[in-house]
This record gives C-alpha cells, structure tokens and sequence, in this order.
C-alpha cells in the first residue's frame, strides 16, 4: 500500500495495490498487518455506510469523548473529504487537510482520533465506508462550522451545500470544546 502524506503529517491518504484484468480488479481496503507497518494500530469496532446526494456536506464531525479514528473509502461517486486537527498540543492544530476520495482511485482516508472529519458529494450520488476505532456515541458527538474563518475550508462548492439542521447548527472553532 502506497502512503501519500497531506498537510496534517497524522492524515494519511492510502492508495491500495489494485490487480485490475478484463474481468474488473480486486484490491484490499483492510490489512491489519499492513495498516499496522504503517503506524495505524487501531482496533476497529464499527463499519459505517454513507450514501448522499450531489451537493451534500456532512460535518464537521467528532465526539469529545470516545474520539473516533475512521478509516474511509468511497466505492460510489467521489467526495472532497477533509480532516481538522481539534488536537490543542498539536503543531497542527486548527489546520486542514482536504482530498478527492473516490470510486475510481479506490484511495483510503486515514483521519486519526482527534480529528474533525466532513465531506462535500461532488459526483450525482456517493457512498462511503468507513471504519471506526470506538463506537458512535450521539451524547459525546459535536459539530464545527463548515465555513469555519479561523479554518477556512476551500471547499470546492459550485452551488449552496445541502445539510442536516444539525450540521448548520454547528459552532465556531472558538466555540468548539476541543482535545487538549
């Protein structure tokens, strides 16, 4: 499995070894033994399944407690997915990174705990799968601003993001109870 780093040295964006024929390919999403050579020595606990429509933005999402690591593929569509370091010791902290996951270059998004995690559908439909280090736990889950100033996102909107009440609910990175 080939690593490519992003801005955030934590966030990992993975690209599989694919055996593709005339028949399709085939590739692994998961090793253990790999993602373990490559510092990610997580137990996973929960698959998740997302599927949304063009224009959808999800996120920015973490749970204060029970953080989250997710582990996130895209085998319909393509998505702009992105990681926020909320990690206060962090030298990255406050800092994003942002990547197209998609069907097509079958890449994985390593987003380690104590990152914020949010996506933009840019295809007419995606699913995504990921996995996850804890389980989800709706009274610790919180929201930060999409359109966050301190942050700032370059999303790349070509119209208004469609969102969960919850999602446009979101608070300010100031506002936003953060891992010390």
């Amino acid at each position: 499995m080939k690593v490519i780093e992003t801005a955030l040295p934590d966030v990992l964006w993975l690209e599989p070894r694919v055996f593709e024929d005339g028949r399709g390919y085939f590739f692994e999403s998961y090793n253990k033994k790999i993602l373990k050579d490559l510092g990610i020595d997580y137990e996973f606990v929960q698959d998740n399944h997302s599927r949304s429509k063009k224009g959808v933005l999800r996120g920015l999402h973490y749970q204060i407690q029970q953080a989250q690591g997710k582990l996130v593929r895209v085998i319909e569509g393509e998505v702009f997915d992105v990681a926020v370091d909320i990690r206060k010791s962090s030298p990255t902290f406050g800092k994003w990174a942002g990547f197209n996951l998609s069907a097509s270059n079958k890449r994985i998004a390593w987003i380690p705990p104590g990152f914020a995690h949010g996506f933009l559908v840019l295809s007419e439909t995606a699913e995504l799968l990921y996995k996850a280090t804890d389980y989800w736990a709706s009274k610790h889950e919180r929201c930060i601003r999409w359109d966050d100033p301190e942050i700032r996102i370059e999303w790349p909107l070509t119209m208004a993001p469609v969102m969960s009440d919850k999602d446009r609910a979101g608070v300010s990175f100031q506002e936003a109870p953060v891992y010390e």
